[in-house]
């Protein structure tokens, strides 16, 4: 996820006019939310309040008081009469100068997002664990990649935290309330370990492990016969990513195994906000994780005896219309 105050911070730094655009008030249908903003300088701009000729305009606009040294505007925009985006809401733009103190009300803002972000924790540094990684990495979610094998933290995205994996059961039971768990380890018995600790919370949003039918069935019955439940086998994704594909490298699956992890951690979020906005309601719904029939993705399956309990830890105007 794009930090827009660190941006700013260097622009300022340098001397470089930064302006701040700001959707100030959205109504009807509209490409960004009120409070969604971009940065504008001479050269270049970050961020985005939705793109096509809103965004166009909005950066001609933020470079004319570059240069003219204007220090405030304010732009009411019918989207459809004014700027063709059949979108055909309205916003209401506002555009300032940043200096320090909104960079220091912007970095405020950002560092709460960050804190209210959901976190995602991935069990495996091998192919797939890596292109999960960064397929995750621009998104607004706190990533987390750990394996426990004796070599150097690969290359990563800036926005991943990478961790040795030195204590399976407990990276998964210190995770935040409503995490993600995705198993890719290079072990079965280590698989197995995380994916039972992971289901024993019943706060989990999403538990994932890659793996075939096969792998499947046979953690289904040594889950059980540890005594976990039917009802946590029914929060369980494996194979990962849905069937509808069928591609097997490792960016296939770590793209659609992504939108299956925003489908569950998203929809949490708005069945919350919908409960928010309702002052009637009692708030809690007592049952957490959104359940999403998945069959999808697996792993080779090799010939093996089932783990058993304890397993090894190896584990513009002016411009020509483009599409918004």
């Amino acid at each position: 996820m794009t930090r827009l105050a660190p941006i700013i911070r260097e622009a300022l730094a340098s001397g470089e006019t930064v302006i701040l655009v700001t959707i100030h008030r959205a109504e009807g249908s509209t490409p960004r939310e009120k409070g969604a903003t971009m940065l504008v300088t001479r050269e270049r701009s970050h961020g985005t309040i939705g793109g096509g000729q809103l965004e166009f305009h909005a950066t001609d606009v933020a470079r004319e008081m570059i240069g003219d040294g204007t220090r405030e505007k304010r732009l009411d925009l019918p989207l459809g009469p004014h700027l063709g985006q059949c979108c055909g809401g309205r916003v209401e733009l506002l555009l300032r100068p940043a200096d320090h103190a909104r960079l220091d009300e912007l970095s405020r803002e950002e560092e709460s997002e960050a804190r209210a972000e959901s976190h995602v924790l991935l069990f495996g540094a091998g192919h797939v664990g890596l292109a999960l990684a960064h397929a995750l990495a621009p998104l607004p979610l706190a990533v987390t990649l750990l394996d426990d094998r004796d070599a150097p933290p690969p290359p990563l995205p800036e926005q991943v935290t990478f961790k040795h994996l030195d204590d399976p059961e407990g990276e998964v039971e210190g995770a935040p309330a409503g995490s993600a768990f995705l198993v890719l380890t290079h072990s079965h018995a280590l698989d197995y370990r995380l994916a039972d600790a992971a289901l024993r919370r019943d706060d989990a949003r999403y538990v994932g492990m890659i793996g075939s039918a096969t792998k499947r069935a046979r953690f289904e019955r040594w889950f059980l016969a540890r005594g976990g439940t039917k009802e946590a086998l029914s929060r369980f994704i494996c194979p990962i990513g849905g069937k509808a594909v069928r591609d097997k490298r490792p960016a296939v699956i770590a793209a659609v195994a992504t939108a299956e992890i925003l489908m569950h951690l998203l929809a949490h979020e708005a069945e919350r906000d919908a409960v928010h906005n309702e002052p009637s309601t009692t708030h809690g719904s007592g049952k957490s994780g959104t359940r999403v029939a998945a069959a999808g993705f697996s792993e080779s399956e090799p010939s093996e005896s089932e783990p058993s309990g304890a397993g090894p830890s190896g584990a513009g105007f002016g411009r020509k219309n483009h599409a918004a």
